[in-house]
């Protein structure tokens, strides 16, 4: 196995400085116990299943549901550990658990809060609700688990071996379901890991999504097709409607599940524009399009003037390119530990797009700066080598999915190639 090869490396064992209570995004209360019981509602869950849903042991801790393991694991350095313990059971969550609610509207449901004392100041987890992810361009719905769990639905739009049309602007373009399976995978193999855990699921748009769903405008676009398939189109900015309905075979659609992350009332965040954010006009460019000294002025400019931010910003730079995703418009980082943090690289729908040709635009901070992490490098260096080959791992990480292949061989060999055009860009600045 490459992959575990890889990450028995020494690069993959650097050392994560020490976590105090400081460095958690929530202090637990060690005493509180999760259980299903205490919403009184059997309308939710009955209490014959939840034996079945949820561990046993003798801390609270054990009691908690992987998803809630997750959230309270969180620190200012990761999102998760190298070694998580915890990734493959919410993988397989994601993949395998009983969808008890879907939508596109916010909905009420007979529960209302989760047991309280599990976070700081006695906050109380607020009920779980099944609805559209608000903002967005394309349709995505948030689905619940009967363990109060909730995952990110992106529906199948584009098949593997299809191409973005070279004419597409990139703000028009599909979000693709295995580009944000794919972007996962990538983002801890390249030792972010700042992407939250993703999982591919074939779901059944009838049972899973129509006959539960608590939202009457998402029922009012279900169809059957005239080819017999049942079809639905939600309501968004783009791509909803008849002619770009998402139709199952006959009811039968894949989708990538992403691990939601805690409400934003419960850890609140923080959303940042990128400075070579494109100007998402058909004609107007950008200023750092225009003006090859720009970084100058960025370096000036909170918070990219002091500590790390500059250079993750470039590390979510590399993701891209390798991606060929031109869609990174915003991140964000949670507001609790201020510019000392990671960036949080959501929404990868639009990468691999395309794999006949690449975006080298997308490299701008990485070439006009001209800094990287030693360690960052160091890594890409690494998967550029034969025994830890970039396109190899990945297609190893990716082999475990339910949904396998995710991606066409022609985009594993472009991860080749444009690794090498970041290890040339590199090499340029250190000439330089």
């Amino acid at each position: 196995s490459k992959l575990a090869a890889l990450f028995q490396h020494p690069l993959y064992n650097l050392p994560v400085p020490e976590v105090t209570d400081r460095d958690k995004l929530f202090i637990i209360n060690p005493m509180e116990k999760f259980s299903l019981h205490s919403s009184g509602s059997d309308e939710w869950v009955s209490s014959s299943k939840a034996e079945t849903l949820l561990p046993t042991g003798k801390t609270a801790y054990d009691t908690y549901p992987t998803w809630l393991k997750f959230h309270v694991g969180i620190t200012r350095y990761e999102l998760y550990p190298r070694r998580d313990p915890l990734l493959p059971t919410l993988l397989r969550d994601l993949a395998t658990q009983r969808i008890v609610s879907s939508g596109t509207t916010p909905c009420l449901h007979p529960f209302h809060t989760l047991p309280c004392c599990l976070l700081p100041a006695s906050l109380i987890l607020m009920c779980l609700l099944s609805v559209q992810k608000s903002g967005g361009t394309q349709l995505k719905l948030i689905m619940t688990f009967p363990n109060y769990g909730q995952a990110l639905f992106k529906p199948m739009k584009q098949t593997r071996d299809q191409e973005t049309p070279i004419d597409f602007f990139y703000f028009s373009d599909f979000e693709r379901h295995n580009a944000e399976i794919a972007a996962f995978h990538l983002d801890r193999i390249l030792d972010f890991r700042r992407i939250p855990p993703v999982s591919g699921r074939l779901v059944n748009i009838t049972k899973e999504i129509r006959d539960i769903t608590t939202d009457k405008k998402l029922a009012k676009t279900f169809f059957i097709s005239p080819a017999g398939n049942v079809c639905f189109y939600g309501e968004c900015s783009y791509y909803c409607s008849t002619e770009h309905a998402l139709c199952g075979k006959p009811d039968q659609l894949e989708g990538s599940m992403a691990a939601l992350l805690p409400d934003k009332t419960l850890a609140k965040r923080r959303s940042w524009r990128s400075p070579w954010r494109r100007s998402y006009h058909k004609s107007k460019k950008a200023e750092w399009e225009l003006n090859p000294s720009y970084c100058a002025q960025v370096r000036e400019t909170p918070p990219y003037d002091r500590g790390h931010r500059l250079l993750d910003l470039i590390d979510m730079t590399i993701l891209d390119f390798l991606m060929g995703n031109m869609d990174r418009h915003h991140y964000e980082t949670f507001e609790k530990f201020g510019n000392d943090t990671f960036l949080l690289h959501l929404d990868n729908g639009r990468g691999f797009g395309t794999h006949s040709r690449d975006e080298p635009s997308i490299l701008a901070p990485l070439q006009q700066c001209c800094s990287i992490k030693k360690s960052t490098y160091l890594r890409l260096q690494l998967l550029a080598t034969q025994p830890y080959r970039l396109s190899d791992v990945l297609r190893e990480a990716l082999a475990t999915d339910p949904l396998a292949p995710v991606l066409a061989e022609p985009h594993l060999r472009a991860l080749d190639r444009r690794l090498g055009k970041v290890l040339v860009a590199v090499g340029h600045c250190l000439a330089r």
